[in-house]
């Protein structure tokens, strides 16, 4: 049988899918945690993502043997420092970190938002990468003089498969030092950081084309993990773009993940570019382009909000959809502070408890609070002339849960495409792996598991309104 694997290495975990190459079935899966992180300091060693990685693999030994090729997708905007013999200096700043918020609001001043989105794509909040570099740049300059490689999550991987170290287009565009429009680092945006960019950029990894090969499996990788010796290892990209090459989104289709943080993005044609920074202009990994809006509060606020309310997942989301709450009970998810809209040291608060409040009601905002967030994203999208009117995906691990899936159809007046038992991001990276493995397009892509249709009698311009009114 010839197989792939697919890597999706999050924040929380890191999972690994065994597919088929040419019918994309699913055949296994793996997977293993990391250590559990705590914003405003979000850090993860980059060896534990390694130790995660060969502990998923092993899951699915059995199959490892007629796996052809394999491919990383992984959290995004993470900074990995690494020395000349390629091992981490420091724990990685992750993408949720929000310390270097002063940091980001000083590289705005500096060169202008209109400036940054122009140039790269962006306008740097806390979780941009560059940020990260700033803020080791003024607290920890003895790691700027000795790393000999500043990488992404997925490269580190990539990295320690191949000992190449290389990134791709995607991930390198949420960097805030790599423009999708040119294709190419960016030397100014560095010079705001650093006295020599262009030594700078000699440390930083060679960035691939689509479905450009990243190498093969050195023999070390090989004994540290089960795979074969010399199989190709596909470029790999950041979560988001695998998630949405394992969707096959086209334009006007409209994905949403629900995780620890929240994404909602679309592909395009023509790169987007979006002063307000509410739009993030990423290139996608095929060619095209990604334009993204996050949120850093998802379905860690459902989490925390049903440990107060001493119920498990599953009897939360049954009492989300107990009965249609007030619409003026209202969630602010802020609880880590927030990207979008970039409110980096907000809290998190409800507006309109009263006396007779339920846990039904508490329970249904709580998952409303999440998705108008996410909402608030869309619109941002359609503002920057996102075709919108397609199909709309839901995934991620919140999608598992049937109180998001209702309320993602109900807010949004459609019906949803949901996926549960596969990962999209895991499933793009096998779709990746695949293309290693074959030098040919896959034809096949993540199917959704249900398709799920609004409710009558919900009044989704009511609840979007109170929540955009909510402590205002």
């Amino acid at each position: 049988m010839n197989l792939v694997a697919g890597v999706d290495s999050s924040t929380q975990s890191t999972k690994v899918e065994i597919r088929d190459i040419e019918t994309g079935d699913l055949v296994a899966t793996g997977r293993a945690g990391h250590p559990a992180v705590h914003p405003p300091a979000s850090e993860q060693h980059p060896d534990s993502w390694w130790a995660a990685l060969a502990d998923a693999l092993s899951q699915v030994a059995v199959h490892l043997g007629d796996v052809k090729a394999i491919s990383v997708v992984a959290q995004q905007h993470g900074l990995v420092c690494l020395d000349a013999d390629g091992d981490p200096i420091r724990p990685a700043k992750l993408w949720n970190d929000t310390t270097s918020a002063g940091q980001a609001r000083a590289l705005v001043e500096r060169f202008g938002a209109r400036a940054w989105a122009q140039r790269c794509g962006l306008v740097p909040v806390s979780s941009i990468t560059i940020t990260k570099l700033a803020w080791l740049v003024e607290n920890e300059p003895h790691v700027i003089a000795r790393a000999d490689s500043f990488m992404l999550p997925h490269d580190f991987l990539t990295f320690r498969l191949t000992g190449q170290r290389v990134t791709d287009r995607g991930d390198a565009s949420g960097t805030g030092w790599w423009s999708p429009v040119t294709g190419g680092y960016e030397p100014e945006l560095l010079g705001l950081v650093v006295d020599d960019p262009r030594g700078l950029i000699d440390r930083l990894p060679r960035v691939l084309g689509p479905q450009e090969p990243a190498g093969a499996v050195t023999a070390q990788a090989a004994a540290s993990t089960g795979l074969p010796v010399g199989i190709p290892v596909a470029c790999g990209t950041g979560d988001n773009m695998g998630a949405a090459y394992g969707l096959g989104l086209e334009p006007g289709d409209i994905a949403m993940s629900l995780g620890t943080s929240g994404t909602v993005y679309a592909v395009t044609d023509s790169p987007v570019k979006d002063a307000t920074g509410l739009v993030a202009g990423f290139a996608d990994a095929t060619g095209r382009y990604l334009p993204l809006a996050a949120t850093l509060n998802a379905t860690r606020v459902t989490d925390t909000v049903a440990l107060w309310l001493g119920a498990d997942r599953a009897e939360f989301a049954e009492l989300a959809l107990e009965s249609l709450p007030d619409p003026s009970l209202v969630l602010k998810p802020y609880f880590d502070g927030e990207r979008t809209p970039n409110l980096p040291d907000a809290r998190g608060s409800f507006f309109g408890l009263r006396n007779d409040t339920t846990r039904a009601d508490i329970a249904s905002a709580a998952h409303v609070g999440v998705v108008c967030g996410l909402m608030f994203g869309t619109d941002a999208l359609a503002s920057c002339g996102v075709s919108t009117g397609g199909q709309i995906h839901l995934t991620g691990g919140g999608a598992r849960s049937v109180a998001f899936q209702q309320w993602v159809a109900d807010l949004w007046g459609r019906p949803v495409m949901v996926y549960i038992d596969g990962e999209a991001a895991a499933a793009g990276a096998c779709r990746q792996a695949a293309v290693a493995a074959t030098s040919v397009e896959p034809a096949w892509s993540l199917v959704p598991d249900r398709v799920v249709e609004p409710r009558t009698g919900v009044d989704r311009h009511l609840y979007r309104k109170t929540y955009d009114q909510a402590g205002q």
